[in-house]
């Protein structure tokens, strides 16, 4: 297609604020490290990798990638995470808050720790303070407020990206007895059908539970999903409410300011600012971009070469995805671009960091 499908927050990682960010650690005499998210280009890993040792992560394994990697090379690390800002302070936040634990409940966490490497790798930690998720952008300090206030007994759930007043949340609740998680879309659906399975277990037929859900609204059918399923398999009474906040400024009241008259007495029927319940202003809290791959979407493309005949080759050709064609140190996007990828991998399998990673990190900082 001529337009090009986007993402501000992998564009952030492609603007020149970004590299200048890397400098930092490019230009340093310390080991450096940089963790990068995987939603972002080949081109913003390519470049990375050439500037300083990169790895690939995911929201699921970013902190376990932070820790590893600050342990395994002893602590004399320096890591630098990119480009999602609030995921950046919300680690820091954390990392804040496990340097104040006691060394047993640390190494909970990671057996190769104690609050005093914790207080170290804080010291030593960067992240980029320019690049967010739109969507994890809606979950701000109105909605927070209104979950204090309306949901003080709800069990908390926040995804990684969303903003510190959320974060902040569901972090508090999960020290609090179990009451909250942060962690990736699986960490979340993982944790609401854990605390479902401790009332079906203990046969609490009176019990209804609330989950407050701090992630994107795709999310919202599979965890009622699996909900329905557990609670329909154990043949179970409790009830389960999944309440998905949005910001009061993405819906529409009945009563709207300097409106025009409607016809005939009618009313504007309250609900969401926009069209499906999404908005932008903080409806839904959908992905406009990940719901361009949808089944409509892939259905238009059969069209498409159906209407094509003969040349459905042409109309496939329309379609293909951008290729790169740059190169970055004589090696091409592709070649330098899977690196950090193959890194997260390595690490995903045999929890450490890859020899070739360490030594990549060793020749290009103090240890050379």
């Amino acid at each position: 297609a001529a337009a090009l499908i986007g993402c501000p927050l992998a564009e952030a990682a492609e603007a020149e604020g970004y590299s200048r960010y890397l400098e930092e650690a490019e230009k340093s005499s310390e080991n450096s490290l940089h963790v990068v998210y995987i939603n972002t280009s080949l081109k913003t890993k390519a470049l990375a990798q050439h500037q300083v040792p990169t790895i690939t992560c995911t929201s699921s394994n970013v902190v376990q990638t932070i820790l590893q990697s600050s342990s395994q090379l002893e602590g004399d690390l320096s890591v630098f995470y990119g480009p999602d800002a609030y995921m950046g302070a919300n680690i820091a936040e954390m990392l804040a808050r496990l340097a104040q634990m006691t060394d047993e409940e640390v190494q909970k966490v990671h057996p190769k720790h104690d609050a005093s490497s914790i207080k170290n790798l804080l010291s030593r930690f960067r992240y980029y303070g320019d690049g967010i998720c739109v969507v994890h952008d809606m979950f701000g300090a109105e909605v927070a407020d209104t979950i204090e206030r309306c949901y003080s007994d709800a069990y908390l759930t926040a995804h990684f990206e969303v903003p510190g007043e959320m974060f902040g949340l569901a972090l508090r609740a999960s020290h609090r007895g179990g009451r909250g998680v942060i962690g990736s879309t699986q960490n979340i659906l993982d944790f609401i059908l854990s605390k479902v399975q401790e009332s079906v277990s203990h046969d609490l037929s009176s019990e209804r539970l609330q989950f407050v859900l701090g992630t994107e609204s795709g999310m919202i059918t599979s965890v009622v999903n699996s909900v329905q399923d557990l609670l329909r398999q154990a043949g179970s009474p409790v009830e389960v409410e999944i309440v998905f906040p949005v910001n009061s400024s993405a819906v529409v009241t009945g009563v709207q300011d300097a409106a025009p008259a409607m016809p005939s007495g009618l009313n504007v029927v309250p609900g969401v600012a926009q069209g499906e319940g999404c908005g932008m202003e903080g409806g839904c809290a959908s992905c406009p971009y990940m719901k361009m791959n949808s089944l409509d979407s892939l259905l238009g493309v059969l069209d498409m070469l159906r209407g094509g005949g003969k040349d459905s080759d042409a109309v496939l050709q329309q379609l293909e995805p951008r290729k790169y064609s740059e190169t970055v140190g004589g090696k091409t996007f592709a070649e330098v671009g899977t690196v950090p990828i193959l890194h997260m991998r390595h690490f995903q399998k045999n929890k450490e960091l890859s020899g070739e990673l360490v030594a990549d990190i060793l020749t290009r900082g103090r240890g050379n």
